[in-house]
């Protein structure tokens, strides 16, 4: 297994240390899963806040910070025999520990009357939001929660601390952040090289998948790669591409320290734009580089989010799709029929980085909130920007007929929504673009190297 040095994680205990002075801090690793029957399990994940803390990346594992006591423990079991014969020999619970600066290790049902003498003393078991169904059962079993308090009852002074800790990404987390996005390039220059009328999709995402696998633990998410771009989330993989269609390929790497990637490239299955595609192309790539020039700490990426908007609303006005003042557009929600999703999301251990813990409290704060607004009320990340904060900037353009049909029947935004022009451009797909970014001190980043995003470098990477 990977491991940063022991003094990373001891250093990250430490800080959650610094942050909560009372009480005990439970950080739940994840167990085996079984797909279709208990001995054929899942690709194995372990959860990100234990990896941040903890670091090993097997079952069975439970970490504890007590803050009263100034003591920091894993629970755990060693192998046995049995496991040995299926496994190999492996190590002992007291060896992994000191990988990740941890010396008191204990067996994992020494966990439950720990847990139950802190509670008897009046103390406070801090605990994040569960969503593995055994670890709510243990939550249930140990702390005595019903299972429907469960979420309610969690810590939010510990959710907070850890999204604060995890939301700056390290020199070392970096360096793994780079690894994902050297993968992810190379999972997307296949798609380009690959991209070719009368292939079916399938050939394609097999072929970026065995590429994360290569280099890495495998894919970041489940493949989005579609000729029907205009559905969000797309993850069927069966059209057979034809001459004009737009393939939309959304998808990323997990380094084999399990940060992720996440870039998005859309492309002419027939290797050249035609016009149309590329003068809806065109605006969406303004509004990416818009997004990005405007990234630097202190501005919010809701801001940010909203200009992005501005510029795709523009430039649909300027093509006829919309009509009237942008700026009011934007105010009123008009562009959401095109643009129904926020401009990016933090990313790091989780490709929607920390979403278990609550989306509100990692892309929202006491200053920033969410606007209500259809479409804008998607965007998950729009805090203030800090230094060594990584999100995606990922805007689009779709067509998407139930949505076009549905605000026509209601003649809603009539003021800004040409909707025969709308309705004439049903069964183009949709348009997204996606780079990944951090916040330095006097500006935005790529992470790695970016991708062919022009439409020059498109048709020159297909041709390739």
């Amino acid at each position: 297994m990977e491991l940063f040095e022991s003094q990373v994680y001891l250093q990250r205990r430490n800080n959650l240390q610094g942050k909560i002075k009372n009480g005990i801090a439970l950080i739940l690793g994840n167990n085996e899963s079984p797909m279709n029957y208990p001995a054929n399990g899942y690709h194995f994940r372990q959860d990100s806040s234990f990896l941040y803390f903890f670091g090993l990346p097997i079952p069975g594992l439970a970490g504890v910070i007590d803050f009263d006591e100034n003591k920091q423990i894993i629970f755990g079991n060693d192998v046995d025999i049995e496991d040995i014969i299926w496994m190999g020999p492996q190590p002992m619970m007291k060896d992994l520990g000191e990988k990740v600066g941890i010396s008191d290790t204990r067996p994992f049902a020494e966990l439950e009357a720990y847990l139950k003498k802190a509670q008897d003393a009046g103390r406070k078991v801090h605990y994040l939001p569960p969503y593995r169904p055994d670890n709510k059962i243990l939550l249930h079993k140990t702390l005595g929660i019903p299972f429907e308090e469960l979420k309610s009852n969690c810590s939010v002074e510990l959710i907070k601390e850890v999204v604060e800790l995890r939301a700056i990404k390290d020199e070392h987390e970096l360096r793994e952040l780079d690894k994902a996005a050297a993968t992810g390039y190379k999972m997307h220059m296949a798609a380009f090289q690959m991209a070719r009328p009368g292939l079916v999709e399938q050939e394609i995402c097999g072929r970026m998948e065995g590429i994360a696998y290569q280099y890495g633990m495998g894919p970041s998410f489940p493949i989005i790669l579609s000729v029907r771009g205009e559905t969000l989330h797309n993850h069927y993989h069966g059209n057979i591409m034809q001459d004009g269609d737009l393939l939309l390929s959304d998808a990323g790497a997990e380094s084999n320290m399990h940060y992720a990637s996440d870039f998005t490239r859309t492309m002419p299955v027939s290797g050249k734009f035609n016009q149309r595609q590329k003068e809806i192309y065109q605006i969406v790539l303004d509004a990416n580089n818009r997004a990005f020039e405007m990234v630097k700490p202190g501005v919010t990426y809701q801001s940010i989010h909203l200009e992005a908007a501005k510029v795709i609303a523009q430039g649909l006005i300027d093509l006829g799709i919309m009509k009237g003042n942008a700026d009011e557009a934007v105010a009123a929600g008009a562009h959401a029929m095109f643009f129904p999703h926020g401009l990016g999301h933090m990313m790091g251990l989780d490709v929607h980085d920390m979403e278990d813990l609550g989306e509100n409290y990692v892309g929202y704060d006491d200053e920033v909130s969410r606007i209500d607004q259809f479409g804008t009320a998607y965007l998950r990340m729009g805090r203030r920007l800090k230094e060594g904060h990584v999100m995606t900037n990922e805007p689009g353009i779709y067509f998407i007929p139930a949505l076009i049909e549905k605000w026509h029947k209601e003649a809603k935004f009539t003021e800004f929504i040409n909707f025969e022009k709308a309705k004439s451009y049903i069964g183009f797909g949709g348009i997204r673009l996606e780079d990944d970014l951090l916040v330095t001190a006097i500006g935005g980043k790529y992470i790695g190297n970016r991708l062919p995003i022009t439409v020059d470098e498109v048709e020159e990477a297909m041709r390739k």
